[in-house]
């Protein structure tokens, strides 16, 4: 029993809080053959997505869900598999329990973001948002620390983005690898899906995050499903009122999804054209897609949708 317990936290930890985070873990897992702890925490389709990835052999050991940090976890594993660098709890628990080695997982369109932090070309601060109080005083704290596993050959990236050869070579200069990879392990594990139409409609929580006028985004929408009754799935983070706006719409019915729309869409069995915001979706979802009937449509609302809509 001890010699268990001791290869489980000899093994690599995923602190991860979004869907998107745990499926990086499990394509890391997938790819290096390694089984991994996992820190889950208790977010909108988290406990659904673990259930499914183990389903379909996900290379997960002793899965915790947890609230705020798991100190006991992070303290029992040297090595840490993290979404989101700029994330104040990652300060907070890097700066206190300092890991020996972090690989960053995809966190959205952040990742690349972050990769610019470590090479000094941007600072230490989440994109579009103001920092202050006890998360500003450890970030240069928590960065030294990073930096300086850097420099040890201990951090690397494990990310679906295309990084660019400047931004490698930076990060190849303190010593941080990138490996890339395209959602082999979704794939190979897809589930048939049958949906009701040949179009689907993915929603969006860019109005909810104040970066698209609603009425905007609701006049495309209205267009989508006035050229043919078509599904829509909501985006996990959608407020309740954007829903019941989207509900209203005529030729449009709401489907919800436990899962995350990668794994979804991977089982995809017949022609079914997506139609989406640009977001990081249009970087996972092409390849995530490949091999699968489905077909990304890239949408960008404006006021030929609004004149459209309303004919």
């Amino acid at each position: 029993m001890r010699g268990g317990r001791v290869a489980r936290e000899l093994a690599p930890l995923a602190w991860v809080e979004s869907p998107l985070q745990l499926i990086g873990a499990a394509e890391w897992a997938h790819a290096e053959g390694e089984s991994i702890a996992l820190a889950g925490r208790l977010t909108a389709q988290m406990p659904e997505t673990a259930d499914e990835l183990l389903a379909r052999g996900a290379r997960f050991v002793d899965p915790q869900p947890y609230l705020g940090i798991p100190w006991g976890l992070l303290a029992r594993h040297r090595h840490w598999l993290v979404g989101d660098g700029y994330s104040g709890q990652f300060r907070l628990a890097a700066t206190v329990l300092r890991p020996r080695r972090v690989t960053f997982l995809d966190d959205g369109a952040n990742t690349v973001a972050y990769a610019d932090t470590l090479t000094g070309r941007r600072p230490y601060r989440r994109p579009g948002h103001d920092e202050r109080g006890l998360t500003t005083r450890i970030g240069p704290l928590a960065h030294v620390h990073v930096v300086s596993r850097a420099l040890a050959g201990e951090v690397d990236f494990f990310t679906a983005f295309d990084l660019g050869y400047e931004r490698r070579d930076a990060l190849a200069e303190i010593g941080v690898p990138v490996h890339r990879h395209d959602f082999a392990f979704t794939r190979e594990t897809a589930r048939p899906h049958l949906f009701r139409t040949s179009r689907v409609v993915l929603g969006s929580a860019r109005p909810d995050d104040g970066l698209l006028d609603r009425d905007v985004y609701l006049d495309w929408v209205a267009h989508e499903s006035s050229i043919a009754p078509v599904p829509y799935l909501p985006h996990r983070r959608e407020s309740a009122e954007q829903l019941a706006d989207v509900a209203g719409l005529p030729d449009l019915f709401v489907e919800r999804l436990d899962l995350p729309i990668e794994l979804v869409l991977a089982g995809a069995v017949e022609r079914l054209d997506v139609l989406t915001l640009a977001s990081s979706t249009t970087t996972t979802l092409p390849l995530v897609l490949r091999g699968s009937a489905a077909v990304l449509r890239p949408r960008e609302p404006g006021a030929r949708h609004r004149r459209r809509a309303v004919r």
